[in-house]
């Protein structure tokens, strides 16, 4: 069974225009991923809202916040 409390995302999987590289790191906010911007050309740094927070006002304005 999946975990829904994660993304899951692998390296070289895409999210709209960014290519996954690796996962950096994940915590109660969130989980970090180093990717590439396909259409600028250069890497940046992703933070995906968790699965079980995604439904949850408060804590998508603190999310954004934090972000």
């Amino acid at each position: 069974m999946a975990d829904e409390t994660t993304n899951n995302l692998e390296a070289d999987s895409s999210l709209g225009r960014y290519r996954i590289v690796k996962p950096l790191g994940a915590g109660g906010m969130g989980e970090v991923y180093l990717a590439e911007d396909a259409k600028l050309g250069r890497f940046a740094t992703l933070k995906i809202l968790p699965f079980e927070v995604s439904t949850d006002a408060e804590r998508i304005r603190r999310f954004a916040g934090a972000s």
